[in-house]
């Protein structure tokens, strides 16, 4: 896939002999290390901004000519060329004017179309490159940022980039090529009046670098803000449910507001600064175009340049140096685009830090052997969950795991499934360490049904095909049945086509639960992981589920992670967790012959004194 190798490359040429993420400190450069391979498309685009420029420019100087032609008659420029009849000379004129302005034209519709090709080109290859990048990502990079000011790099940050190359690059190349071509003309037509025209612009170019410095952590500021601001709204849109039951609308809007002004100040002081330049740069202007209205219509009542020259002159002076007016605003969209570069292209060099194995392992041929050898895991700044522990699980055995909350239950099964790397001891499925397992095949090969339940906008069937994406129906439906979620399912609208919502709003937490265990039962995985499986349900789906539960775990390795111990009293051995280790295990009976800790649970649970 062209898409895949394109981004392998980019890739390996961000990531230095050290294996750590190397790239230029400046935005643009990082943006141009990144997008290599539109070499040829930007090369194009160039080329086409640079010859209609050149285009452009041709009128003044048809002016001048056609000036020259009414002034000298037989001895204009065009006669020169052997053209003495002045009719033919306007002829020629005329005929030069519209092959100019046709090519002008043409190159004017190429770069449009190849700026904003580009544009599209690489907002689309940024956009999953970013988000292929996110989800490689280990689940604590998650935890510690918020869900919208990741949407606002992928969205926001991105579009900005794109707004850039639609216009503000093809500006930037006009000015560059308005300056070169026209002050080379100056010099070439009338020397001793051309430094008129061109003292303002060093001037010019020093206050556009020197405003580029100071709006550049102003637009930082301001991208910062957005993506707090957008934090803000999905965090409130996700809980709309609690603001309402709370009645914390008033409040909650606010704090939005304290959002929305915070970046509304960050804009206008970006503003406040941006919104000078022009002014400024029309003092320069109107300083150089005085003095050679003057000095040079001295130079043509003189005799010293001609009249057509001066017509000339008076027109480039004006193509020269007003375009330079709309420097301010091309880099006011430059300053936006790369605060926003920095911000994807920080995403993009977040190093990646659980790297996938180099064994495969087909699901096909998994026994389901787990063995958890000495391992110990801290969440970030944090004291360990899991403290030196240890756990063999048979293969096509189920076992059981029992505890407080909080002892560390959950984070087991995010050990097991690589969501996060141990720090001590290892973790092996069938005697090989799954840190040396493909992560996919190490996945592919775990079913996990957990007590938070996410389900896609979409269809009942869609989510219950997720993951098995090649299902058929019939293979959906028996799926659901197992789960006891097919009697539930045909009575809702429009059966398994029934949209569920955005996470499953539509259905009630029983439902979900019961979705998402179909989900499981349908990846027919060889080991199951039942974290809180049926914590949502009421009493008599559990039990139905419980039934299902018997033939789903037939053969197949099973760690079901309950605080509700009447669904787990068949497993194989059961083992109580306090404090990251585990202080019991054995058969239910077992433990409530122990008069321990199981034993106090059951009977809070039991309600047996």
């Amino acid at each position: 896939m062209v898409f895949k190798s394109h981004r392998a490359l980019r890739r390996q040429t961000r990531v230095a002999g050290d294996g750590q993420i190397s790239s230029p400190t400046h935005p643009l450069m990082r943006l141009l290390e990144y997008g290599h391979q539109y070499r040829k498309q930007i090369w194009q685009a160039t080329t086409c901004s640079i010859l209609n420029k050149l285009f452009d420019l041709a009128p003044p100087w048809l002016i001048g000519v056609a000036v020259d032609v009414v002034v000298k008659q037989q001895d204009s420029i065009i006669a020169q060329w052997g053209v003495k009849d002045v009719f033919g000379q306007f002829f020629l004129l005329c005929f030069l004017t519209v092959i100019i302005w046709i090519l002008e034209s043409v190159f004017e519709y190429a770069y449009g179309r190849l700026w904003r090709h580009l544009a599209q080109d690489i907002q689309h290859d940024l956009r999953l490159d970013a988000y292929e990048h996110l989800q490689e990502l280990e689940l604590a990079y998650f935890e510690e940022r918020s869900t919208g000011g990741l949407m606002s790099v992928l969205s926001d940050d991105i579009n900005q980039l794109e707004r850039f190359l639609d216009v503000g690059a093809n500006d930037l190349l006009q000015v560059v090529t308005t300056v070169v071509i026209i002050g080379g003309a100056f010099f070439i037509l009338a020397p001793s009046v051309a430094w008129m025209a061109m003292l303002p612009i060093p001037f010019i170019l020093w206050g556009s670098f020197a405003f580029q410095n100071l709006l550049a952590p102003r637009y930082a500021d301001v991208r910062e803000k957005v993506g707090l601001l957008n934090s803000r709204l999905a965090n409130n849109l996700g809980g709309i449910t609690t603001i309402k039951s709370f009645t914390s609308e008033d409040y909650e809007i606010s704090r939005l507001a304290q959002e929305s002004e915070a970046y509304r100040r960050s804009n206008a002081r970006a503003i406040k600064l941006s919104a000078a330049f022009v002014p400024l740069i029309r003092m320069l202007i109107l300083v150089s175009f005085t003095a050679l209205l003057l000095f040079a219509g001295i130079a043509a009542v003189n005799g010293k340049i001609s009249v057509g020259t001066y017509s000339v002159l008076l027109f480039l002076v004006q193509r020269l140096l007003w375009p330079l007016t709309r420097l301010g605003e091309t880099f006011d969209q430059y300053q936006r685009a790369m605060a926003s570069t920095n911000r994807v292209m920080n995403l993009l060099d977040t190093p990646i830090a659980i790297h996938t194995g180099e064994i495969h392992l087909p699901v096909h041929a998994v026994r389901g052997e787990l063995e958890l050898t000495n391992v110990t895991f801290a969440y970030q700044d944090r004291l360990p969950v899991v403290t030196n522990l240890s756990l063999q699980v048979p293969a096509g055995k189920t076992i059981a795991i029992v505890g407080s909350t909080g002892s560390g239950k959950s984070t087991l099964v995010k050990l097991l499934l690589r969501l996060y790397e141990v720090q001590s001891g290892t973790i092996s499925l069938d005697g090989i360490n799954i840190q040396q397992l493909n992560l996919r095949d190490l996945r592919r090969c775990v079913g996990l049904v957990s007590q938070d339940v996410f389900l896609f906008h979409g269809s009942v069937a869609e989510n219950i095909a997720y993951g098995s994406f090649d299902a058929s129906d019939d293979e959906i439906i028996n799926a659901a049945k197992v789960a006891e979620a097919h009697e539930f399912i045909v009575r809702l609208p429009q059966g398994y086509e029934t949209i569920v919502g955005e996470r499953g709003q539509k259905l009630s937490g029983g439902q979900r639960q019961r979705i998402a265990i179909a989900r499981a039962i349908l990846k027919n995985p060889p080991i199951l992981i039942l974290d809180e499986a049926t914590s949502a349900v009421d009493n008599e789906t559990e039990a139905a589920i419980a039934r299902s539960l018997e033939h789903i775990t037939v053969n197949r390795t099973t760690i079901a992670i309950a605080h509700r111990l009447s669904t787990i009293c068949n497993a194989n051995c059961i083992y109580v967790m306090e404090y990251g280790q585990f202080v019991e295990s054995g058969t239910h009976q077992e433990l409530l012959e122990k008069n321990g800790v199981y034993t106090n649970l059951w009977r809070v649970q039991s309600g047996v004194r």
